[in-house]
């Protein structure tokens, strides 16, 4: 037996992780050269930073390992064992990391004044949005499926939920800006969701069809798509304000539009705002489902004698359904971040909140309003995910592209 036949037999040499390895290494990083907390006699002073390594006593040591552990896992030799116990320890560090921000947050309310407030420090979010990195990268390489990563995140919601609702975090500083506005919060939220739906609805019902008219006519799509992608590179601000002075003319030319609630400030401008700028992914994405419909496909509906009504309505948009909610998926994500903006012309929203902290130099008002955006943006994005898998389910031996 000769030293090739010796080399292929042998086993492969264990191979590293580097992605685990470089967020493991940017946690502890992180972790131990960041603030995690800051303590101040107020909500407008920036107060005194508290470090993690100052916090490790009691049962907080568990919290210290589990950076180590990742960074360990990084080289292990199994590959797929190392993936799921990265999971784990990153699926357990992310509620801990709450737990221990909490429990500190507790115990200087006891020792200080009822107005001293304990913020969450950079240590804290990028902590949080690593340990959710690694979590995902392992699933990724784990090829894990739908259920398995709604699991995990069961898992990881589920104890943030029960400190919640237990009151743990109450003297976190974001908390009692939450309980200062909890009558109208909901009332906020409610009015951005409003914003966000009616800008969407009325996209679609302007989007589809312009979609639909740029796929049976070139000459549309040529004539419209330069329009939308300059629309797109207007700022946010600016379009607000191009708008202000027309609605504004409108509504006191007719007094009927201004009863119904068009104006030149308020939800009107936000709305149409929001409708210009989600026209692009919406028919863009209408346009390429129908480009996509194999042309073999049509051609037999047309031999089994169908009209053309009925084949775009049995065929065609059936078949370019999970494209056309890709189109939608886009547009609403951006739809719920631009909505904040809307509330600078009055139509309120958490954009509302999110102002109110930028100018009062309150930082924690400013989580207050931008983190249930992010949820909502997540929600969103999971919703049509599902919404996506279910339409290319219901088209079995089907492939389409997204």
């Amino acid at each position: 037996m000769n030293g090739d036949s010796l080399q292929r037999g042998a086993a492969p040499a264990a191979r590293w992780n580097p992605a685990l390895l470089a967020l493991s290494l940017a946690l502890a990083a992180a972790l131990y050269g960041l603030p995690f907390l800051r303590s101040a006699p107020n909500r407008l002073v920036s107060g005194e930073p508290i470090y993690f390594f100052a916090l490790l006593h009691g049962p907080a040591w568990v919290l210290a390992a589990l950076p180590a552990m990742l960074l360990c896992l990084s080289f292990w030799p199994s590959r797929r064992a190392a993936d799921w116990a990265a999971v784990a320890v990153s699926s357990l560090l992310m509620p801990g990391l709450v737990w221990l921000a909490a429990a500190q947050a507790g115990l200087i309310a006891q020792t200080q004044s009822p107005l001293a407030r304990t913020s969450l420090g950079g240590a804290f979010w990028l902590g949080l949005l690593l340990a959710g990195l690694m979590a995902a990268d392992a699933l990724q390489r784990l090829h894990a499926g739908r259920a398995l990563r709604l699991l995990v995140l069961v898992a990881v919601l589920l104890p943030l939920c029960q400190m919640l609702w237990a009151g743990w975090c109450d003297e976190l500083s974001i908390m009692k800006e939450y309980a200062n506005r909890s009558d109208q919060f909901v009332q906020v939220l409610a009015r951005h969701s409003q914003i966000v739906g009616l800008a969407i609805l009325f996209t679609l019902c302007l989007g589809l069809p312009l979609g639909w008219a740029a796929y049976r006519h070139g000459r549309v799509g040529k004539a419209l798509f330069p329009l939308l992608n300059v629309i797109q590179t207007i700022p946010s601000i600016a379009l607000f304000g191009l708008l202000m002075a027309p609605l504004a003319l409108l509504a006191a030319s007719w007094p009927a539009l201004a009863k119904a609630g068009i104006s030149g400030v308020g939800l009107a401008p936000g709305v149409i705002a929001l409708i210009l700028y989600s026209l692009l992914p919406v028919v863009r994405g209408m346009l390429a489902g129908l480009q996509q419909v194999p042309s073999g496909v049509i051609e037999a509906a047309r031999g089994l004698g169908m009209p053309g009504w009925q084949i775009f309505w049995l065929v065609e948009a059936p078949l370019a359904l999970p494209v056309v909610l890709g189109g939608v998926r886009t547009a609403t994500i951006q739809a719920v971040g631009l909505a904040a903006v809307t509330a600078l012309i009055g139509a309120g929203g958490l954009g509302a909140i999110m102002f109110e902290g930028l100018f009062a130099n309150a930082q924690d008002l400013v989580l207050l309003g931008v983190l249930p955006i992010i949820l909502m943006g997540a929600l969103a994005d999971l919703g049509f995910k599902g919404l996506i898998g279910l339409s290319r389910f219901a088209l079995p031996g089907v492939t389409v592209s997204s």
